[in-house]
């Protein structure tokens, strides 16, 4: 026989109150904000991407420049780059000898944590390479009668000798002129290259250096560009505006005469003189 258990309350049922809902909901809420502040940045970091920065290489620029602006760029001690370039196989013409000058491409070049001088010179240089060995630049240099090379030196000096862009094809023409006659160039600029400067004012002393850049006592082109052209120099060298100019000067910003007369060319130069001499006085 089985003993029947002694009569129990009956089992309530427990229900929370609207304030204990209410105070459950709120911990509920707090509990998954915790939650998602620890687990959506776990669930979202991913490797850091960096932020390149800028290197820009203004058109124009002597390789001494550019070495200068990329060891400030990574912070790199003076003559890191100049000794890189030394060292490394750049893809260069074998016109160069090895000389980078008139190949480091003026652009705007990203340079992160990871960029070496090596690198950014390689770019650089393969940027020119890639550039002025278009099909249209070699065409304009073999109808001119020079090589692709010697036409990047005439963009260097067209680069550095013009006052405007609108200039650049009759300096370019100048030069070609003054080429054909057997004469010699007798610009500034590449006695500047050779004296490592950048002026307008010129010396009887100075045109008696002895170089080969020295365009007063040598004839022809110098050995090397003389700076980093872009590609309107280039342009201009490949595409020089007709005429039958020898010679040039700029007078005043924005006012370059051209000239083929030796005459009026001394005219031009002694009011350059004058206006030199007028904003020196001030």
């Amino acid at each position: 026989m089985v003993n029947e258990p002694p009569d129990t309350p009956p089992r309530r049922t427990l229900r929370p109150t609207r304030r204990g809902r209410l105070v459950l909901f709120i911990g509920v809420v707090l509990v998954l904000i915790v939650a998602a502040a620890v687990l959506v940045p776990l669930l979202t970091r991913g490797p850091k991407v960096e932020q390149a920065r800028s290197l820009v290489i203004p058109e124009g620029w002597r390789a001494s420049q550019v070495y200068a602006a990329v060891d400030k760029s990574l912070d790199a001690e003076p003559g890191t780059a100049e000794r890189a370039a030394a060292a490394t196989d750049l893809p260069l013409p074998a016109a160069a000898k090895g000389n980078p000058e008139g190949y480091l491409f003026p652009a705007t070049y990203p340079v992160t944590s990871a960029t070496t001088p090596q690198s950014l010179l390689r770019y650089m240089a393969e940027t020119a390479v890639e550039r002025f060995g278009a099909d249209h630049i070699a065409e304009g240099a073999q109808r001119n009668g020079v090589s692709v090379y010697r036409t990047v030196t005439i963009a260097s000096i067209v680069q550095a000798e013009a006052d405007t862009v609108a200039d650049m094809g009759k300096v370019a023409r100048v030069i070609y002129n003054r080429l054909d006659r057997g004469m010699p160039l007798q610009m500034d600029s590449t006695l500047n290259y050779a004296l490592n400067r950048s002026t307008l004012h010129t010396t009887t002393g100075d045109t008696k250096i002895d170089s080969p850049y020295n365009g007063y006592e040598h004839e022809g082109l110098p050995p090397t560009p003389i700076g980093n052209p872009g590609e309107q120099a280039m342009t201009a060298a490949i595409d020089p505006t007709p005429g039958a100019w020898l010679y040039f000067v700029t007078v005043a910003p924005g006012d370059t005469r051209f000239t083929s007369s030796y005459t009026e060319q001394q005219r031009n130069v002694a009011e350059f003189n004058r206006n030199r001499r007028s904003v020196s006085a001030r």
